[in-house]
């Protein structure tokens, strides 16, 4: 049974694999402070109240905060007996080429979607991921991860306009009934909802044209679902896509460490 681990900027992730199918997944704020020990009663408890019987064997990491790998790492060992993957590390294995400049490192989420998203869809491909940060991920006809952009997230932007302008109130993101709002609520939502339509279907637009193929674009992360009314910008919603990503790179490792 595989517990793989999901560790973003602001929330992290952990799902059972079975070998078939997730069983769960659950969701806890980020935090490097957060020991092994915490992590495994939060985790443990969530499990039993589902009625889970786990006897994890393996895990596997994807992390975007480095500082958090060591107590994961502590978790892995302590508690389930066995040494973590970790995503981005020389000792894991990716089923696909990553084509950027040398020295160039790439966020092992973003690898990660790659892979899923070559397995599910084929390969020309853009994977746009709403989470702390909108990344637009470019995946090549061979299943390679040949570049991407990088845009401030949703939740980004509209803390940002809270905290720069003092009359600005903080909002939820929601999509407006109208463009034009008639309070200030209203005009910070359309401004953000309609401001990332804009930011997607153009930088989407300008990805397909300068490399010259028919792309389909592919929408994952936890506001995904909200753009996801805009029916024009995407093909395809895959909400746990990073997480059948990770499952794929830990059956390829055992592979490749089975034939050596």
């Amino acid at each position: 049974m595989l517990l793989a681990v999901d560790c973003g900027n602001t929330n992290t992730v952990f799902s059972l694999w079975d070998g078939t199918s997730f069983l769960g997944m659950w969701r806890t704020a980020t935090d490097w402070r957060r020991t092994a020990d915490q992590y495994f009663v939060w985790l443990d408890t969530l499990i039993k109240q589902q009625k889970i019987v786990a006897e994890i064997t393996d895990m596997i990491i994807s992390s975007t905060v480095p500082r958090v790998v060591f107590n994961l790492r502590v978790l892995a060992d302590r508690y389930f007996n066995t040494r973590p993957i970790v995503v981005g590390k020389s000792d894991c294995a990716l089923p696909i080429d990553v084509r950027v400049d040398e020295g160039t490192i790439v966020g092992p989420d973003r690898l990660v979607n790659t892979v899923a998203g070559h397995d599910k869809h084929g390969g020309d491909l853009i994977i746009v991921d709403f989470g702390t940060a909108t990344t637009f991920d470019v995946v090549g006809a061979d299943g390679a991860y040949v570049g991407g952009v990088i845009s401030p997230g949703v939740n980004l932007s509209l803390e940002a306009l809270h905290q720069a302008a003092a009359a600005l109130p903080h909002v939820d993101i929601s999509r407006p009934s109208s463009v034009v709002g008639t309070n200030t609520v209203d005009c910070m939502q359309s401004g953000v909802f309609w401001g990332y339509v804009g930011l997607v279907r153009e930088v989407c637009a300008r990805i397909k044209a300068e490399r010259g193929v028919p792309m389909k674009v592919i929408s994952t992360g936890g506001l995904a679902p909200l753009f996801q009314q805009s029916a024009d910008l995407f093909d395809a919603f895959e909400e746990e896509l990073t997480m059948h990503g990770l499952q794929i790179i830990h059956d390829y490792n055992k592979k490749e460490t089975a034939q050596e």
